[in-house]
């Protein structure tokens, strides 16, 4: 059982990884910076990952997030995926990606299953395969090992380890075959090498293999030019971008994942003006892990106000959380929580709210 730091509150909701509870955090705003800053510095540090992100003077750029390194020597990206090294960039090399990827027989577990053409046949026959649920077929579900983030309670984690393989474009889009309705990008996250999945994804498509949706899962941080590329994958091709709204409170979002969520917020405001091009399957998913203590009632709620301000149709789905990483030391979420958060998506006004993993949630 972790004390908190400023209020002297003993919870087993407040992790020993952050030693702060979540009013406190919201409350104290900008006096717990340095604190949360030392606190991602260690974790990173690891894995040999910087602080922050590189901001040196003539740096070589890299512009692809919100972080928008600027390189020095010596310096690695935020990212870690690119450095500088006798004055030039090693790492990230231009055509290949940090990446591995499988066949996951659909229907699959996915945040969208609910609503998407590969749990349910929505759209067909544009988009998907079959009217029902596409069993016979595959997702091409392609993990990326980088992020934007520094997420403490991340489920995949384990890709700072290394062991994630080098691959082109070419070769990521070979793998697409005739049982093959959807690929899917994550990770870690696909935005560090967004060019790479945006060039497999155009060469995977021109190989006609019928149906062939594009899907994102993303802490969405890239560069708004990137994400308009996205969206318009995916809307051609009956695909959906799946937003991870971590937090609504910038101390929270700060706390949990060492990054502002301001661009997050910005770029799935942004997405959401195209939601109504195509109703059918939804262009745009939301959804959020309820972290025990931090992502309770009153974030999902924000969130939920925050999203029915742009359509109170949108899908959103919650997800229960499972103690991993540096957050190891937090529950389960409690059926009881589940039931808040669902009641505060109500009061906001959304519609459209799924449990993704209720199996998870403990009395």
């Amino acid at each position: 059982m972790a004390t908190c730091e400023s209020c002297a509150a003993r919870s087993p909701l407040i992790s020993e990884a952050l030693a702060v509870c979540a009013d406190c955090l919201r409350q104290g705003g900008a006096q717990w910076r340095e604190h949360l800053w030392q606190v991602h510095r260690a974790n990173r540090a690891r894995f040999g990952l910087p602080a922050e992100a590189p901001k040196s003077e003539g740096g070589r750029a890299c512009n692809l997030c919100l972080h928008e390194c600027r390189i020095g020597e010596g310096e690695r990206s935020y990212c870690g995926l690119r450095a500088v090294q006798g004055g030039k960039r090693v790492g990230g090399e231009i055509g290949r990606a940090t990446v591995h990827w499988y066949h996951d027989p659909l229907p699959t577990n996915c945040v969208a299953d609910w609503v998407c053409p590969g749990g349910t046949g929505a759209g067909y026959p544009e988009f998907a395969r079959r009217p029902g649920p596409e069993t016979g077929y595959t997702n091409l579900a392609v993990f990326y090992g980088a992020c934007t983030f520094d997420c403490l309670y991340c489920q995949n984690w384990h890709f700072r380890l290394g062991g994630v393989g080098s691959a082109s474009a070419e070769e990521l889009a070979e793998a697409v075959d005739e049982r093959t309705a959807c690929i899917c990008y994550f990770g870690g996250d696909p935005t560090p090498q967004l060019p790479h999945a945006l060039k497999a994804s155009r060469l995977a498509r021109d190989k006609g293999c019928g149906p062939l949706r594009i899907c994102w899962e993303t802490n969405g941080s890239m560069r708004p030019a990137l994400l308009d590329r996205m969206l318009a994958l995916s809307l051609e091709s009956g695909g959906c971008v799946k937003f991870d709204l971590k937090a609504y409170s910038a101390e929270v979002h700060f706390a949990l994942t060492g990054v502002d969520n301001a661009r997050t917020l910005a770029n799935f405001r942004r997405a959401a003006t195209q939601r109504t091009e195509r109703p059918v399957p939804p262009l745009l998913v939301a959804a959020t892990l309820l972290v025990p203590g931090y992502v309770e009632a009153e974030e999902v709620g924000q969130l939920a106000r925050f999203i029915a301000d742009l359509d109170p149709e949108m899908p959103y789905s919650l997800l229960c959380f499972h103690p991993d990483f540096a957050m190891g030391d937090l529950p389960t979420t409690r059926r009881g929580q589940l039931e808040e958060c669902l009641a505060a998506t109500r009061e906001a006004g959304l519609t459209n709210v799924h449990v993704g993993n209720p199996w998870l949630a403990r009395d």
